[in-house]
């Protein structure tokens, strides 16, 4: 080949080397220059172009790296073999994606997963991140300690001690991202010979954790107090996973007798634990908060979890898990080689919140927000209570309609939905088969203004009467 018709566009914004290479590219994709043609020498081509000769370099020199062209000394440039090699398909041929079906958007949606992001306190956040940065630090950009830094640590421990009642040493605490990554961690710390209970209904996303870890897991039965102790020693089972302090997604508050229970069977057996989830407690209206059920255990057989996304923001992932004596031997000897998941700088500002007393004034505004919303959900759902009963007040950012007659959930729901009100049926929480089982309605309110839970349970009223 002795030459290249390339139409250069001078007030072009792509510089003139890139055109010549894109062009030559294409035509090598295209095979309309075969494999093993040779290419014009820089000189010929910056001739017959009218542009620099180091124009014309720069395109072949980005050819060459590519490997689209071979260069043979004192010979020149020729294609490549690319035959065989890959399939080149131009953008005509990529298949359209389908487009996906876009969600139905609501007017209300009473989600028992939500929270208000309004109050998230930006400014303090941003203070504290510009604090954290302000000198070049490189120490913040290095690996950390794998179970988290000691100085969050050290807060969590003082924080989990006055609020809950838990007792621990900071070298028990490991940080994570996110509960999901906790659970994991903890799968490799337990071993795959065990058996691991849920509670019916449940929160799924631990339930399918386990069971995709290829763990034996089962579910235990629930009374108005939580999981059967009893169907618990009739399942053989070897591992309890409990959220006693505001269970989901019914809300039930685990009593002290229950309680006791529970961690008595734990005790008869060294391979028996409870794994705690403590995922929403602060959240509680009416008196004090319940003390975790870690804070009773005497046989160090309670493994606590607990989680700054419910109480800040979904995309904070700063998960903290307290675990026995004898399973950190064990996190020690198989899992100390993992590096830590959560970033030193957001460690460092998660720390510094919570040290400023941000966090405790955080939790006092969101507590009182909450009840508010709470309290006009209560009032606004007040002319259903023939149809139904209200459980799961007090505690958390959800409430659950139980219903008397012969309803159907799914009826409901869609009864909703004709108004633009999203709601949700406890069914989707429940695993195996769906027993008969009165029509129950989740309904969150974290996420609503007082304004638009008055305007929605009034919907709500209108049509379930």
């Amino acid at each position: 080949m002795n030459e290249l018709t390339i139409n250069l566009k001078t007030k072009s914004d792509m510089p003139l080397y890139e055109q010549i290479y894109r062009h030559i590219k294409a035509e090598i994709q295209s095979s309309r220059i075969a494999c093993g043609e040779k290419l014009p020498s820089t000189r010929a081509l910056s001739k017959h172009l009218e542009v620099s000769r180091s124009t014309v370099e720069l395109a072949y020199e980005q050819l060459l790296s590519e490997g689209y062209i071979e260069s043979e000394p004192c010979k020149g440039f020729f294609v490549a073999q690319l035959e065989g090699v890959y399939q080149f398909v131009s953008n005509n041929m990529i298949p359209k994606v389908e487009k996906k079906e876009q969600k139905k958007k609501y007017r209300y949606d009473f989600s028992p997963r939500g929270i208000d992001l309004d109050s998230f306190p930006y400014h303090v956040w941003r203070k504290l991140s510009k604090e954290i940065l302000v000198d070049d630090r490189t120490e913040l950009f290095c690996l950390g300690n794998s179970q988290g830094e000691e100085g969050l640590r050290n807060v969590i421990r003082d924080y989990l001690y006055q609020a809950r009642g838990v007792n621990c040493q900071p070298e028990q605490i490991v940080i994570g991202a996110g509960n999901d990554y906790l659970l994991m961690l903890l799968g490799m710390i337990l071993g795959k010979n065990r058996k691991v209970a849920f509670e019916n209904p449940t929160y799924k996303q631990a339930y399918r954790l386990f069971k995709n870890l290829a763990y034996d897991v089962v579910t235990i039965d629930m009374d108005k107090y939580g999981m059967e102790v009893s169907e618990l020693c009739k399942s053989n089972a070897d591992t309890a996973y409990v959220m006693p302090s505001h269970q989901y997604p019914l809300g039930i508050v685990m009593p002290i007798r229950r309680r006791m229970e529970l961690l008595k069977w734990a005790g008869q057996s060294r391979e028996r634990y409870i794994i705690e989830d403590d995922y929403d407690s602060e959240f509680r209206y009416k008196g004090r908060p319940i003390p975790a059920l870690q804070g009773y255990d005497v046989n160090d057989k309670v493994i606590y979890l607990g989680t700054f996304s419910k109480s800040l923001a979904p995309a904070i992932r700063i998960s903290y898990m307290v675990l026995p004596k004898q399973l950190l031997s064990i996190y020690n000897e198989k899992c100390r080689f993992l590096s830590s998941t959560v970033s030193k700088v957001d460690q460092f500002i998660i720390q510094r919140f919570i040290e400023e007393g941000y966090y405790e004034r955080h939790l006092n505004k969101m507590r009182a927000l909450y009840k508010n919303r709470h309290d006009v959900l209560l009032s606004g759902l007040k002319s259903l209570l023939n149809q139904c009963n209200i459980s799961g007040e007090n505690a958390g950012v959800h409430l659950l309609l139980t219903f008397h007659k012969n309803e159907r959930e799914e009826v409901l729901i869609e009864q909703a939905e004709e108004k633009e009100v999203k709601v949700y049926g406890l069914s989707e929480y429940y695993i195996g088969e769906k027993k008969d089982r009165d029509a129950t309605i989740l309904l969150g309110y974290a996420n609503l203004s007082e304004d638009a839970i008055r305007d929605a349970s009034r919907l709500l009223c209108e049509i379930w009467k």
